[in-house]
C-alpha cells in the first residue's frame, strides 16, 4: 500500500525514522486504538472538531502539524511545498531531545544516490518512479491476478488439510504477499523459503532488536545476490527490468535499496489489510453476509475496508519548504506535517456517516494509498490481492468465524501499522 510507510531493512539507517524511534516521540493515544481495534485511536477522535489542521506537540519537545482534513491532506501530498526528502529536511519525528533545538545538520548532499525513492522530491523522485512505472505493465498485473488466485486456494486447502482451526495470520495474510512480491522481483522458487523467513523477522517492529538486525542484514545480502543474478540472468520480471532498462543504468545499492522499498510496501500493509478486514468482516456479520448473498460487492467492500480501516496511523509526514497556509493554519517553514490517515479517511465533510462499515458504500476517493506524486505504484496490485483473498476465504471456508473470542485477539498496538498478531478462526 502507501509506499511512504515502508518499513525497509538494511544494514545501515534508512532516510526514514524506524517504527520504534518514531513510537517514543508520538503521543501514545494517537496511535494506540481503544476497545474497538476498527476505530481511530482515541487521541484522534479526541481532537475531532478542533480544525482540519491543528499543532502536534511531540514527547521530544518539539511541535507538529497534525491533518485531519481529508481536503487538507491531499494538498500536503500534491504540493510541492511540503516535501518528503528527510535527508535533506528534518523531521521533527525523528529527532531526539537534544536535537530538536540545536543548529541545522550538516548541509546535505548535492544529489541523491541511495534509491529511497518514497522520501525523494522531484526530479529525483520523477527519475526512479518513471522506472517503476514502467514495470507496472497491464500484462505483469495480469499473470500476477492469475498467481494470487493460485496462492490464495493453495494456502486454503492446506489450511483446510489441516483440520478446521488455522491462525489466519501466518497460514494466509503473510505468506499471500509475500510469495506475490517474490513472483514480482523474479525470487527463485529454490530460495522463496529463505526470503520469506528473513522477511518475516525483518519485516515484525515486535521482534527482538538483534534477532531483527540479523535477519535485515541477511535480506540486504539475499538482495544483493538477486541483482548480480539479475544482472548475469535477466528474466521477465520487474527486477530484471529495472536492472537493464534503466539509462543511465542504476547502481546496484540503488536497485537493493528499490527491491526493499517495494518489499515494505507491499508485504506487511497487505498482510495486516487482509487479516484486519478479516476481523472486520467477521465481526460485522451484516456486512459479511451481504458479501456471501452478492459476490459482486468484493470490489466496493475492498475500497470500504481500506478507507475504514486505514491501517497505516501517522507515519505518512512532509517537511514545509516555505511558510503555508493550510485550512486557514499558518504554518512556518522547516515545520514537519503529519498526516492522520485514519481520521482524514473517516472525514465526515467528505463521507456521511463516516465511522459505519458499509460495503454497499458507493466508491470515493479515499487516501488508503496515498495521493499525488507518492501515490502507492502497487495500488492495483494491493486491491487485487485483497479481493481475491477475502473472495477465497470466504466462499472455500462455510461457515468461517472466530475461534476465540473478539476480545482475546492480539492487535499490533505497538507498531506504525496497525493490524493483529495472529487470528485464530474456525470454520463448518
Amino acid at each position: 500500500m502507501s509506499a511512504d510507510t515502508a518499513q525497509t531493512a538494511t544494514p545501515e539507517e534508512s532516510p526514514s525514522s524506524s517504527p520504534t524511534a518514531m513510537r517514543q516521540i508520538i503521543p501514545p493515544d494517537m496511535l494506540e486504538r481503544g476497545r474497538c481495534p476498527f476505530d481511530p485511536p482515541p487521541g484522534l477522535r479526541e481532537r475531532r472538531g478542533q480544525g482540519a489542521v491543528q499543532p502536534l506537540p511531540l514527547r521530544n519537545g518539539a511541535q507538529a502539524w497534525l491533518v485531519t482534513g481529508f481536503e487538507e491532506a491531499r494538498t500536503v501530498l500534491s504540493d510541492p511545498r511540503f516535501s518528503a526528502d528527510k535527508m535533506r529536511h528534518r523531521d521533527a519525528t525523528s529527532m531526539q531531545p537534544h536535537e530538536v533545538d540545536a543548529p541545522t545538520t550538516p548541509e546535505p548532499p548535492a544529489t541523491r544516490e541511495d534509491g529511497f525513492f518514497v522520501f525523494m522530491d522531484p526530479p529525483e523522485h520523477t527519475r526512479l518512479r518513471r522506472l517503476l512505472t514502467g514495470q507496472f505493465t497491464v500484462r505483469r498485473m495480469k499473470a500476477l491476478e492469475s498467481r494470487v488466485t493460485e496462492i490464495a486456494v493453495e494456502h486454503i486447502e492446506a489450511m483446510k488439510a489441516a483440520g478446521d482451526e488455522a491462525d489466519l495470520v501466518p497460514a494466509f495474510a503473510l505468506p499471500l504477499p509475500s510469495l506475490v512480491i517474490c513472483e514480482l522481483l523474479g525470487v527463485d522458487y529454490a530460495d522463496r523459503a529463505e526470503f520469506q523467513e528473513h522477511t518475516s523477522v525483518a519485516l515484525d517492529s515486535s521482534a527482538d532488536p538483534e534477532r531483527r538486525a540479523l535477519s535485515g542484514a541477511e535480506l540486504y545480502g539475499f538482495m544483493q545476490r538477486l541483482v548480480a543474478h539479475k544482472r548475469a540472468q535477466p528474466a521477465d520480471d520487474l527486477l530484471s527490468g529495472l536492472v537493464h532498462d534503466a539509462d543511465p543504468p542504476l547502481t546496484d545499492a540503488q536497485l537493493v535499496d528499490v527491491a526493499l522499498v517495494l518489499l515494505g510496501a507491499g508485504h506487511e500493509t497487505t498482510a495486516n489489510q487482509l487479516s484486519l478486514s478479516t476481523f472486520a468482516l467477521l465481526e460485522n456479520p451484516d456486512q459479511l453476509a451481504a458479501l456471501r448473498a452478492d459476490p459482486s460487492l468484493i470490489d466496493n467492500a475492498v475500497e470500504e475496508l481500506l478507507r475504514h480501516l486505514s491501517i497505516i496511523q501517522l507515519g505518512v509526514n512532509r517537511v514545509t519548504t516555505e511558510p503555508v497556509t493550510l485550512g486557514g493554519v499558518d504554518i512556518p517553514a522547516g515545520a514537519t506535517v503529519v498526516i492522520a490517515t485514519p481520521e482524514v479517511n473517516r472525514d465526515a465533510q467528505h463521507w456521511p456517516d463516516p465511522d459505519r462499515l458499509d460495503v454497499r458504500r458507493p466508491r470515493t476517493p479515499h487516501l488508503a494509498f496515498g495521493h499525488g506524486v507518492h501515490q502507492c505504484l502497487g495500488q492495483q496490485l494491493a486491491r487485487v490481492e485483497m479481493q481475491i483473498g477475502l473472495r477465497e476465504l470466504i466462499t472455500r471456508l462455510p461457515g468461517l468465524r472466530l475461534a476465540v473470542p473478539a476480545e482475546k485477539i492480539p492487535v499490533r498496538n505497538e507498531m506504525l501499522i496497525f493490524g493483529v498478531h495472529s487470528l485464530p478462526v474456525t470454520w463448518s
